[in-house]
């Protein structure tokens, strides 16, 4: 929410200007609308959308309500090639490594695509559910790892010692689907922003 906070601080001090901006959310819970203050376009419109000058009009989100998810994934994909693809990315890093929702394992994902939840990840936004990891959704629609590479830059945010050894595995391991953030590694305009906390594992940290 920092990030989201210095874009608002930078419109307000007239240093952004959103007016001719798109955005294209990586990612959504499947079973939850919208209009549910659980989703993630409602979490987006309360710490930017609504502080900024963007037109809803050119703001793109994945339905979670989709009846057809396969269609809504296809139409998304579809959506972001009309918009002349995505300038910029920016990421988080889940503590397993994930990035969007691509979650670790022996193959990954290329286009967008509905993905099903680690315990880890649901346990990590069970905050939206008041707490309660039972009632994060299990499933979710997400950018596929093709499609997250083919932004033409990526920023990828890691704060936290809980993403310490995700950060390392990230910048100084090899390249592993077990690891998706690692695919980072080839993309030729990539940058990783980690804090102190984060960066502790990193060989050359806290020179």
């Amino acid at each position: 929410m920092l990030f989201y906070d210095e874009l608002v601080r930078w419109y307000e001090a007239r240093r952004a200007d959103f007016s001719r901006a798109a955005t294209f959310n990586l990612d959504e819970f499947v079973g939850i609308g919208s209009d549910d203050p659980r989703s993630y376009r409602a979490f987006m419109q309360r710490h930017l959308f609504d502080h900024i000058n963007v037109s809803p009009r050119r703001i793109h989100f994945l339905d979670g309500l989709a009846a057809d998810t396969v269609s809504e994934c296809r139409r998304y994909e579809r959506q972001i090639a009309r918009g002349g693809g995505i300038d910029l990315l920016v990421l988080g890093l889940g503590v397993n490594g994930h990035i969007g929702f691509n979650e670790p394992g022996a193959s990954l994902v290329a286009a967008t695509h509905k993905t099903s939840l680690t315990r880890a990840t649901r346990r990590a936004n069970a905050e939206l559910f008041g707490g309660n990891v039972g009632t994060v959704p299990a499933h979710a629609l997400s950018m596929g790892m093709a499609t997250i590479l083919r932004a033409r830059r990526i920023v990828l945010l890691a704060t936290g010692r809980n993403k310490a050894t995700a950060v390392r595995r990230l910048v100084e391991e090899r390249i592993t689907t077990w690891v998706p953030a690692s695919l980072l590694q080839v993309h030729p305009a990539a940058e990783v922003w980690v804090d102190t906390e984060a960066g502790e594992k990193l060989t050359e940290s806290g020179d």
